[in-house]
Order: C-alpha cells, then structure tokens, then sequence
C-alpha cells in the first residue's frame, strides 16, 4: 500500500508535468504562429524543425544546470513538461509522411536529416557550452 506522502509527491510531479506541458505547448504554438507570420506559409515545416533544435539546446542546458545545482527535482516540471510539450516530434513524424505523401522525398530526406542532426548537435553544444560556463 502506498503511504499518502508517496501519493501527494506524486500528484505534485503529476502537476509539474500537466503545467509544464500546457505552458510547453502553448510556447510551441506561438512559434509556429511567429514562423508563420515572419514567412508566410511553407510547405517546409521550419517552425517544427526550429522548435526541435531549439527545445534540444534547451534540453542540453537544463540537464547540466540540473545536475550542477541540484535542481533535478525540476525534471517533471522543466524536461518532461515544459520542453517535452515545446519540441514536437509527433509533429515531426507527422510533416515527415505528409512530405512523403506529397512525393517530395528529397524533402522529407533533408528534412528528417536536419531535423535529427541538428537537434543532436543542439543539445550536445547545450551540455558543451553549459558544463564550460557553469564548472
């Protein structure tokens, strides 16, 4: 049997998880519209890709400053909510076979491959810069 205070800590990352996620989404959202306004319509998904490399940075940066400063008890909050809710890569999956489906299969080649390198070396420069400014 679970004691309360194991229920009530996870109702509280339950919580962290739901906000992060909403404010997440919502931040994803209005990138989209910001890409959007700045470039006007595009059969390449810019605004999911940039959110991806940028969401991945951003990863990167809190894990090492989570480590660092003792602040992993923000992982539901920050990693799982607010940058699982931002980076989009259902979104991505989904432009991925839409691009197919269209027959643009460069497209969607360049597109998987940015998206993913990209992202990875984001998220890798993210843990370089933050463990050289933050050791």
């Amino acid at each position: 049997m679970r004691r309360p205070r194991d229920i009530l800590a996870m109702m509280i990352s339950l919580a962290s998880v739901a906000l992060g996620g909403a404010v997440g989404a919502m931040l994803r959202y209005l990138a989209g519209v910001a890409v959007f306004r700045l470039t006007g319509p595009q059969d390449f998904p810019l605004a999911v890709m940039g959110v991806n490399i940028l969401g991945s940075f951003l990863m990167g940066v809190f894990v090492v400053l989570a480590a660092q400063r003792g602040l992993t008890h923000l992982g539901p909050l920050v990693a799982v909510g607010l940058l699982g809710g931002f980076t989009t890569f259902s979104s991505f999956s989904l432009e991925t076979i839409t691009l197919i489906e269209r027959g643009a299969l460069f497209e969607a080649m360049a597109y998987v491959l940015l998206s993913v390198g990209l992202s990875l070396g984001a998220l890798a420069l993210g843990l370089v810069l933050s463990r050289g400014v933050l050791s």
